[in-house]
């Protein structure tokens, strides 16, 4: 990567952005172009301000070749927006990082299902638990866990997958070589040797405020799907799903009590139509069609260090047509429900539901049309009844009825 030098250069000029480096790119095809163009030339690159044209004339090399020298040491690995190894899902977004720095195992982040677990750092022990039961399910179901190595959820949805064997990456808000918070240090070596750290910062660089909002885009963008498990409704996590659904990314929540500061965040995203997620096979049965060599089925029983053993339970795992018939017999294992003494529980919009499902997969669209209920309100309305287990999700954001239900 002999070129490397002059991408350093670029990314390192005072006033030179991102997206100024983006500007470049498209204008020169090149850093190396870039550097030895004529000053006339920065002149016909839309967007520069003067200031930045001023900035390109300083050739100085002698920072691009401290970084080169310091990540040698290091171990740590560049990347530019041009390599082959460059994510295309990454690359497709706004603002894509023309450099980025990583240490660790590199993945093809293009063939992986990777899904971004995120959540406040101010999580809850509530929080914590599901982040980490969610990290370990997802994982061990195929899923490549993304995020953001912070304190709180982050660091829970990275332990989880650790505890399931697999690796996960973290997109950190500084330097690769500056550990922070200082809490996850010992994480922070286990992502090294399972997994990958990446940065679009040099080594050496301090974790600032804004660093973080920038890393969002990456974590999003490297993802297919994006799941929150706790956040306030004005915070850093809800910035990331901002780029997500700027992305295209399909996004999830985790339900949360209703006055839950940490779950206001969530339960505002149920509202606005966001998955809702209470266990991995939630997000895995949505992702086993685009990728099927990827993600399994699989019965298994979550750790010790995860939740109490209350809380442990295991993953589903998909039902043959022998099966299905000897589920939907048993009666005596459903619930049942008589609608004319029940209005006192149930909301109009619940029991609209419930009289309009069957024991046969119906999607949201199609509920929505037979109970004439616009479809907000039927995703509302399906997340409580999933949380009461009346309701079951299936493949597909299908739903069925899970209750014997009596006008």
């Amino acid at each position: 990567m002999a070129g490397i030098k002059y991408w350093l250069w670029l990314r390192t000029l005072r006033g030179i952005n991102n997206r100024a480096c983006l500007q470049l790119l498209a204008h020169f095809g090149e850093a190396e172009r870039v550097y030895y163009a004529d000053p006339e030339e920065y002149l016909q690159v839309e967007g520069l301000n003067s200031r930045q044209r001023e900035s390109l004339l300083d050739k100085e090399m002698s920072r691009a070749e401290e970084i080169a020298e310091r990540c040698a040491q290091l171990d740590i690995r560049m990347l530019t927006i041009a390599d082959a190894a460059y994510p295309d899902r990454l690359r497709a977004i706004p603002d894509a990082p023309c450099l980025l720095y990583s240490k660790g195992t590199w993945p093809d982040f293009d063939s992986e299902a990777a899904v971004a677990l995120i959540g406040t750092r101010k999580a809850t022990p509530y929080g914590i638990r599901i982040g980490e039961q969610l990290g370990y399910e997802l994982a061990k179901g195929g899923a490549y866990i993304v995020s953001g190595l912070a304190a709180g959820g982050d660091a829970a949805g990275h332990r989880g997958a650790l505890l399931a064997g697999k690796r996960t990456a973290a997109v950190l808000g500084g330097g690769i070589d500056v550990v922070y918070p200082r809490e996850n240090a010992a994480l922070y070596e286990d992502i090294v040797r399972n997994g990958v750290l990446i940065s679009e910062y040099p080594p050496g660089t301090r974790p600032e405020g804004h660093h973080f909002l920038e890393r969002n885009r990456i974590i999003s963008g490297l993802s297919v799907a994006v799941i929150v498990v706790e956040a306030a409704l004005r915070s850093g996590t809800m910035n990331t799903v901002h780029h997500a659904a700027e992305q295209g990314r399909d996004v999830y929540a985790v339900p949360g009590p209703v006055d839950g500061p940490c779950s206001q965040g969530c339960n505002r995203l149920l509202q606005e139509g966001a998955g809702a997620v209470t266990r991995g096979w939630d997000v895995l049965s949505d992702l086993q069609l685009r990728f099927p060599e990827r993600i399994e089925a699989a019965l298994f029983e979550l750790p010790p260090s995860i939740g109490s053993a209350a809380a442990r339970r295991e993953s589903p795992r998909e039902e043959t047509p022998a099966e299905q018939p000897e589920a939907f017999d048993k009666k005596e294992e459903l619930a049942y429900i008589e609608i004319k003494n029940s209005k006192d529980r149930f909301t109009d919009d619940q029991i609209q539901i419930l009289l309009t499902l069957s024991q046969q997969p119906m999607i949201v669209d199609d509920i929505a049309e037979a109970a004439q209920i616009p479809v907000r309100r039927v995703l509302s309305a399906l997340t409580v009844l999933e949380i009461d287990q009346l309701v079951t999700k299936e493949r597909g954001n299908r739903y069925t009825l899970h209750a014997v239900v009596e006008p």
